[in-house]
């Protein structure tokens, strides 16, 4: 049976894996269609700055985030002062951290999935008189929905297991920023906490087998519709 906080810290984790991934969705798609569909100037620098998180250590990712969006931070107090919003130490900073962290693999897979799609379609469906918008939702994001499903799960997987980046930004509160990864981390500090590490391991395992599984249904339901 799993400990009262525990079951906060699954609840929480998964709180923050479905608001990073679904927030990070509709930048992700709108980023990888730029990068896949069209040219222009600084293109080789957006494609190197959205793939930095991957390469930077999490912990400076989240310092940043710290310094930028924290409470005395330049935008942090901005948000504060006149929106009443607040990131640092919250649940939806460690949304934010983990979108971030995640936002590379999602954009990669759109972006693969976009160029994959063949634009003799697209050119026809303009041709009939659709509209760049038009053609963008009845065309391109129906074939790229493999690869949309793709980055999606990824983005989850990501937000589910990160670390790094968030207990830097929002520390790891019992209750509000504490997720499976911090939950197992702190587990590691105390004597007798392999039980619960276990525990805390196979409900990630779990988690991340459903939605890859999830996924692959998803993307098998799609094509099968599409051949139909």
């Amino acid at each position: 049976m799993f400990t009262p906080e525990e079951t906060t810290a699954i609840a929480l984790s998964l709180k923050v894996a479905v608001a990073a991934s679904l927030a990070s969705l509709p930048p992700g798609i709108a980023v990888a269609w730029l990068l896949a569909r069209r040219r222009f100037f600084g293109k080789s620098l957006l494609d190197a700055l959205v793939h930095l998180p991957l390469v930077l250590p999490p912990v400076v990712v989240g310092y940043a985030l710290l310094v930028a969006l924290g409470h005395n931070g330049a935008i942090g107090r901005v948000l504060a002062d006149h929106f009443g919003i607040s990131l640092a130490f919250r649940w939806t900073g460690a949304a934010l951290a983990s979108a971030i962290m995640g936002f590379p693999l999602m954009v990669r897979a759109i972006r693969l999935s976009i160029e994959a799609v063949d634009r003799r379609l697209e050119q026809a469906a303009a041709t009939l008189g659709a509209s760049p918008l038009r053609v963008f939702f009845t065309v391109t994001v129906p074939l790229a929905w493999p690869g949309i499903v793709a980055g999606g799960v990824l983005a989850f997987a990501k937000a589910l297991g990160e670390f790094g980046a968030t207990i830097t930004f929002v520390s790891s509160i019992p209750g509000e920023t504490r997720t499976l990864s911090s939950a197992i981390y702190g587990l590691m500090q105390a004597p007798g906490g392999e039980g619960g590490i276990w525990r805390l391991a196979l409900v990630a395992l779990a988690i991340s087998l459903a939605a890859l599984m999830a996924s692959e249904w998803l993307v098998r339901r799609q094509r099968r519709e599409a051949r139909d």
